[in-house]
């Protein structure tokens, strides 16, 4: 953060008549790969006039995008007869543009609205969408009202659909009434999206049955159950998970009671943001670590487990005496102490990317797998497609990529590891002979990288979507979590032979003119509501680029949500990294107690520099821009 506050911009407020609220005619609704959850029903704006529509410009690898469906369960069961929600899928990765994953997804993540496949990124540009997640909301007139980046937004939207659903009922121009969702059919099979899974002391598999928000413990042949822990129903009481992933065993206490792996288990309970126990012997769930909220900037980094919130921790694992979280939900690594019941962040600042280093001061994008081995902690970094470590320095950590670049560039290519590529691993597994495996996720492969040689393997392919495997005496047991099951390699001698595919983020460049850019974050606090000041500053402003010869000056950290940035001479294109946050509380004089809501989000812009391009860049955290909207 800048040392000095600057003033805090005061937002626009919200109009409270028709004739004031910003309306832009929406683009149609197009994607090639078709509609998801309407029984095969095609739909058009034309059908849903009358209604409110919500736009959910989302991505399956995006763990901000998985938060912001969990934020509009609520609002989408409330006004279920007004509001018709719309998930655009939007790509990033070559996998996610594959038919089959969407489909997956939408099961796998419990979506239960209409879908549009759109891997051509149709209706993402006809939006002119920059992030992800975005959400556009459209009037029951067909026009645009407000468009939101990030997550934070459900009660900015909550507000403005009660405004709409007021203001359209009196205007005769709001239609209720069911709407087009089609739930599709239940598909029988023992697990269903597994996440995880580790080896009991009996020598049974327990699996982290992750979409029906359980536990499944699984004899050695990888099939037969033997028991499910918990209720099946999303929820947060002593029989209930939400979304359950990376599993850990406790050490010490593993009894060997009849029928029992015997000993305490640590669930990653990702949805709930929150660490649960398993006592295997009872099968009993207690939560030691978290609240059941999401973490947000300003929330306590350290202290005791259960007066401090989590963000989608994704795996865990024991090593230096401690349970480590891979916390994917906000890009760093975090530690539970069973000893003392406390938690701290053990290394990444918030931002995404990959910067390795010291541990405070590294970047990490979703941390999804953990491996501990030895005098090192192997981390699967899934939106960087990176493998990484981390080990002792002195009295603290560092951090270091064994392969990866960053944010844009994945695909299959084995070799040494500084040319070797993944496509966003969510597990890795360290070997017997010091190597480790990778779980490479969007390659449908697992992989291997052996620190001795430098080199990168592929040990196997054709495993649909593997997101863990596990040591089973001489077998390593995959995860295969898009086939639903457990399956049963022999490590090969030697490695599969694939052909190279290097493959990198296809986004349209935003075209900007040489010299100074002015970078305007849009933000217009919902009706009824002010910026924080109470404390300060509540806005926040991070600015970065690849490659960082970029910005010839205007990087760094400051409060204002609008900067001068200065294109550096002789750098023809990049990507400007741009971190938002701003706090809003309700606008009430007379409450002493006004609740607040905190809106973020990162945006990573292509840009290219050329004559005549736009020499402003706005960037929508909440509201219209006026810079450049078109009246309807």
């Amino acid at each position: 953060m800048n040392d000095a506050a600057a003033p805090v911009p005061t937002p626009a407020p919200a109009p409270p008549a028709t004739t004031r609220r910003a309306r832009v005619r929406a683009p149609e609704l197009i994607g090639k790969g078709g509609w998801l959850n309407t029984g095969g029903k095609d739909l058009d704006l034309a059908g849903l006039r009358g209604r409110i529509v919500i736009l959910d410009f989302w991505t399956f690898c995006c763990i901000n995008c998985l938060h912001v469906l969990d934020e509009l369960r609520e609002l989408e069961e409330k006004h279920r007869d007004t509001v018709v929600i719309i998930g655009v899928h939007s790509p990033k990765f070559v996998h996610e543009a594959e038919h089959a994953a969407v489909v997956d997804a939408v099961e796998r993540y419990g979506v239960e609205h209409p879908v549009l496949d759109d891997p051509e990124l149709a209706t993402w540009k006809q939006y002119a969408v920059r992030a992800w997640p975005t959400l556009v909301v459209i009037d029951p007139e067909g026009y645009v009202v407000a468009q939101h980046a990030g997550e934070g937004h459900a009660h900015a939207i909550e507000r403005l659909v009660a405004e709409l659903e007021a203001e359209h009922e009196a205007k005769g121009t709001l239609r209720r009434g069911d709407g087009p969702y089609v739930a599709p059919e239940p598909v029988a099979t023992h697990l269903r999206f597994p996440g995880k899974a580790i080896v009991l002391p009996n020598g049974n598999f327990l699996v982290s049955d992750s979409t029906r928000h359980q536990l499944v413990e699984i004899e050695p042949d990888g099939e037969t159950v033997v028991r499910r822990i918990g209720s099946g129903e999303r929820g947060f009481g002593p029989d209930a998970f939400s979304e359950p992933q990376g599993l850990c065993l406790l050490p010490g206490g593993t009894s060997q009671a009849e029928g029992s792996g015997g000993g305490r288990v640590v669930v990653a309970d990702t949805v709930n943001h929150a660490l649960r126990v398993l006592d295997l012997d009872t099968g009993a769930v207690e939560t030691v670590a978290g609240t059941g909220r999401q973490w947000w900037q300003g929330s306590a980094t350290s202290g005791p487990a259960l007066e401090v919130d989590l963000s989608s921790p994704w795996d865990v694992a024991w090593w230096q005496d401690r349970v480590w979280i891979a916390m994917a939900g906000v890009h760093q690594l975090w530690s539970w102490d069973p000893a003392t019941g406390t938690v701290r962040v053990e290394a990444g600042t918030t931002n995404e990317g990959l910067v390795d280093g010291p541990a405070a001061e590294a970047w990490f994008a979703q941390p999804s797998g953990l491996a501990a081995a030895g005098d090192r902690l192997w981390i699967a970094d899934s939106e960087t497609s990176a493998l990484r470590y981390v080990e002792r320095d002195g009295e603290g950590f560092r951090i270091v990529s064994a392969v990866g670049t960053g944010l844009f560039d994945f695909g299959h290519r084995d070799g040494d590891a500084a040319q070797a590529l993944l496509q966003h691993p969510l597990g890795v597994t360290a070997l017997p002979d010091g190597s480790v495996a990778v779980s490479d996720t969007y390659n449908h492969a697992l992989r291997r990288y052996d620190p001795a040689s430098g080199q990168v393997t592929t040990l196997a392919t054709d495993l649909r979507e593997p997101s863990a495997a596990v040591l089973a005496g001489d077998d390593i047991v995959v995860v295969e979590s898009a086939r639903h099951r457990l399956t049963r390699l022999r490590l090969p001698e030697e490695a599969v032979r694939v052909d190279a595919v290097a493959h990198r983020t296809q986004r349209a460049a935003t075209e900007v003119a040489p010299g100074t850019l002015r970078l305007d974050v849009v933000f217009q606090a919902p009706q009824g509501q002010k910026l924080d000041t109470r404390y300060g500053p509540s806005t926040r402003l991070l600015v970065s680029s690849t490659p960082p010869e970029l910005l010839a000056a205007g990087e760094g950290a400051g409060t204002d949500l609008f900067r001068e940035l200065v294109l550096a001479e002789g750098v023809a294109e990049g990507v400007l990294h741009v971190s938002a946050m701003a706090a809003s509380c309700d606008d009430d004089p007379d409450n002493e107690y006004p609740a607040c809501h905190v809106h973020q989000q990162d945006w990573g812009v292509p840009v290219r520099i050329v004559a005549g391009g736009a020499a402003r860049l706005p960037l929508v955290l909440a509201g219209m821009d006026d810079g450049d909207r078109r009246q309807g």
